[in-house]
């Protein structure tokens, strides 16, 4: 049987603090033997499964297949364990490649050095097996392979996302301090919206949050407005079963016909930049936006909604303090108007945080890019 066909191991990567989010999305594919671990989630099944969650999931950054696992005490033996690949199955002497090493605890501690072995043995194989060798090329190249040592064992993987998957292909508008797509959409699902609420985003910015939640809340795979995937120039790509697989997950688009999703932004340059982001994923009618300050925020009573946001919080002392009399405008305009509502907040600071006035029921802590954040989350009380 080739051994592509057979069951593999994969690992879905994705940002600290979103393994939980993560593992549920795994385990709602039907994947097998789903496992949780720092950085990310492991399991197994066929390539075709590997296809299907680069295809279907949210909060992942990338999806890698596990070729092989063996001891790396030193270069010889990093060495002799990569040409024992059969890499044939992921590369021709006609394809590029490149190879990024990560080393923690082991002997074998220079990343460009084992790099470079690693790419001496992937050359060294397919020339003794084809009399020719593949180009490396660090920019785009066929396949990227990544080795990772630890503890004097290495781990060989493949990445068959190819760019990470946050570039789900809508974005073209960035703004000053975007969101990642992955951390935003999690975001929305952690915050146990029901998809049929209204969600609000009264600091919206470049439209991050309203585009995920409305892929959500549509069940619209976020990969299908991707135009490529690593494993798609894979050797043995099987073209048919990705199109019927694609074909699978838009017959089942169905955007719910009353759902209110609403945006609002002081700024109307952020807003039309939002605006081309909607228009890009074809959402331009499933999300309203508006300009509007957040320290006057006053939705509709009895709505009982979602408010899912990501407020600034500057990186400076001097820009919290700023800040300061915006979150406590906002918080004091929750609790007045918002009774009932749920809460989740992206924070990137403990003061403004405690500006807010309110009593959180649960704190998670994330990271948005670099920076250490928490995510805020409580059902507004009523009657105050």
């Amino acid at each position: 049987m080739d051994s592509a066909r057979a069951r593999q191991t994969f690992f879905a990567t994705c940002a600290p603090g979103l393994e939980p989010v993560l593992h549920g999305e795994l385990c709602a594919l039907g994947m097998a033997r789903v496992e949780r671990q720092t950085g990310g989630v492991h399991f197994e099944g066929r390539i075709e499964d590997a296809w299907r969650a680069n295809l279907e999931l949210r909060s992942a950054v990338r999806v890698l297949w596990r070729l092989a696992r063996f001891p790396a005490r030193d270069s010889d033996e990093l060495y002799a364990g990569v040409r024992a690949v059969g890499w044939e199955r992921y590369l021709t002497p006609a394809g590029t490649f490149a190879v990024q090493a990560r080393a923690r605890e082991s002997a074998l501690d220079h990343t460009l050095f084992v790099a470079q072995r690693v790419k001496d043995g992937v050359v060294d194989a397919l020339r003794a097996r084809f009399g020719s060798r593949p180009s490396v090329d660090k920019e785009s190249p066929h396949v990227r392979v990544q080795a990772h040592l630890f503890r004097d064992r290495c781990t060989l993987l493949v990445d068959t996302s190819g760019e990470s998957l946050h570039k789900r292909g809508w974005r073209r508008f960035q703004g000053r301090a975007p969101l990642s797509e992955t951390l935003a959409a999690a975001i929305v699902m952690m915050s146990g919206w029901d998809r049929r609420a209204p969600l609000l985003d009264p600091f919206c910015g470049s439209g991050t949050i309203l585009v995920e939640g409305a892929l959500l809340a549509a069940d619209l795979a976020p990969g299908l407005l991707r135009e490529r995937f690593g494993f798609e120039r894979l050797p043995g790509f099987d073209a048919a079963h990705w199109t019927a697989l694609r074909a699978a997950a838009r017959a089942r688009i169905a955007p719910p016909r009353k759902l209110r999703l609403i945006g609002a932004d002081r700024d109307p340059a952020v807003l039309a930049g939002a605006a081309a982001n909607l228009a890009a994923a074809g959402l331009e009618r499933a999300v309203e936006l508006e300009a509007a300050d957040a320290a006057e925020f006053a939705p509709r009573r009895g709505w009982n909604a979602w408010i899912v946001t990501n407020p600034p919080y500057g990186q400076r002392v001097g820009d919290e303090r700023e800040l300061e009399p915006l979150y406590r405008a906002f918080g004091r305009r929750l609790r007045e108007h918002c009774g009932g509502y749920r809460l989740a907040l992206l924070s990137g600071s403990p003061l403004l945080s405690a500006a807010l006035a309110l009593e959180p029921e649960r704190r998670t802590p994330l990271r948005n890019g670099a920076l250490e954040c928490e995510l805020i989350e409580l059902e507004l009380p009523r009657g105050t």
